[in-house]
């Protein structure tokens, strides 16, 4: 039997962070061409922009890691068995799909793992990069438009989604922590849709009214992600296959006590039994209830926000009401299908995608004078030519 390895190993941290930085440079180097002989500002927002886009594939890898099942692929953190790859650790993985082959461990599974965590890591140089460069500006120039503040939350930010990825290794999937690593990484990319802003462009003038759909939008977003994710890290995705009823009935039978107790670990009771299949099927039924309505106030913020006036917000309507099909789409693909990978990849990545696209709304909105008497988004068609050619 091959023996276990500790759970921290903080021996291979100083290689793992030189990956990190070396990879780093890639997209860092691109920035520095494309934007050459261009100004401080035009340059961090492009890397914002660029955080931004990595910040979501690394969501979608991390998907893609748990779909794999090769969370555990490398059952120590923050290397494999102590080294920092796989290829360090080759000995140590044939032993250990030698004693349990299709477990847990595999040289592919630990490849997908520990691409995982390169990935983390640079995405992590670039972000303490941006806080540094910001810190150093605004010290040259109090008025300097890049955000120290914000490149410190989210470099505060990357520091606890880091530790929430070795507390899903370490703790061996434990679903809520499996489960708040997904919705960091959702956080994250709100936190970078905010940094990536264009602070000279004036904020456009909303209604309050608006201003509160959207917050409750968001909020609504991250409560059916929160509901999505503990679908997938209790693996309860197929105790429905059938749409639009569950197992032949409209109220098929349910566990709710069971199904939504938090501290409990994978597969298990809090006392330790095994999982209930009617505790599955709650947690299922309870996410595809809650999507009814998300579908909904999706569709409705999209059509009011697609008769703006205003071409930013009709275009970010329109692709609420675009992920708002692409959302139906992959979700019924995932019961009627089976759970097929890319059905899945889709699902998390639209929910990620409508997230962003109701921050960058809040971001770019404010409640204006105008706003607050009559409402300033008016359909296209009633602006006049003037409006709709702005």
């Amino acid at each position: 039997m091959p023996t276990s390895p500790s759970l921290y190993d903080l021996s291979p941290a100083a290689q793992l962070m030189l990956f990190g930085a070396a990879i780093a440079l890639l997209p860092l180097l691109w920035v520095l061409v494309r934007h050459r002989g261009g100004a401080r500002g035009g340059r961090w927002q492009m890397l914002a922009r660029l955080l931004l886009f990595l910040t979501f594939d690394l969501v979608l890898f991390g998907a893609f890691t748990r779909l794999t099942d090769s969370g555990l692929g490398c059952p120590d953190w923050p290397g494999c068995y102590g080294n920092a790859s796989p290829l360090g650790a080759r000995h140590e993985i044939l032993a250990a799909e030698a004693a349990m082959p299709g477990g847990p461990v595999t040289h592919g599974k630990a490849w997908i793992e520990m691409v995982h965590r390169y990935a983390a890591t640079s995405i992590g140089a670039l972000i303490t990069l941006m806080m540094i460069v910001a810190w150093w500006q605004r010290r040259r120039d109090p008025h300097s438009p890049l955000s120290p503040a914000w490149a410190t939350a989210v470099f505060v930010w990357v520091c606890v989604q880091g530790a929430f990825g070795a507390l899903t290794v370490t703790l061996k999937l434990y679903p809520a922590i499996v489960t708040l690593h997904l919705l960091g990484g959702y956080l994250g990319l709100v936190l970078i849709t905010v940094l990536a802003r264009e602070r000279q462009q004036p904020a456009l003038a909303i209604s309050a009214g608006l201003r509160r759909a959207l917050w409750a939008m968001l909020a609504l977003l991250f409560l059916q992600s929160a509901l999505g994710g503990w679908v997938s890290t209790n693996y309860a995705v197929l105790a429905c296959n059938e749409f639009p009823r569950c197992q032949g009935s409209w109220w098929p039978p349910m566990d709710f006590a069971h199904g939504f107790t938090v501290m409990r670990d994978l597969g298990a009771t809090a006392a330790g039994d095994l999982l209930p299949f009617a505790a599955l099927t709650a947690i299922h039924y309870v996410h595809r209830l809650a999507a009814y309505l998300v579908l909904l106030c999706l569709l409705l913020l999209g059509w009011f926000l697609r008769r703006a006036a205003e071409p930013l917000l009709s275009r970010l309507g329109l692709a609420l009401l675009a992920l708002a099909a692409w959302q139906f789409a992959s979700g019924l693909s995932n019961v009627v299908l089976g759970w097929p990978m890319l059905a899945a990849l889709a699902h998390t990545g639209g929910a990620g995608a409508a997230i962003v696209c109701v921050s960058a709304l809040l971001t770019r909105t404010q409640v204006g004078r105008a706003a607050r008497g009559a409402a300033p988004l008016r359909p296209a068609a009633a602006a006049g030519p003037a409006a709709v050619r702005r």
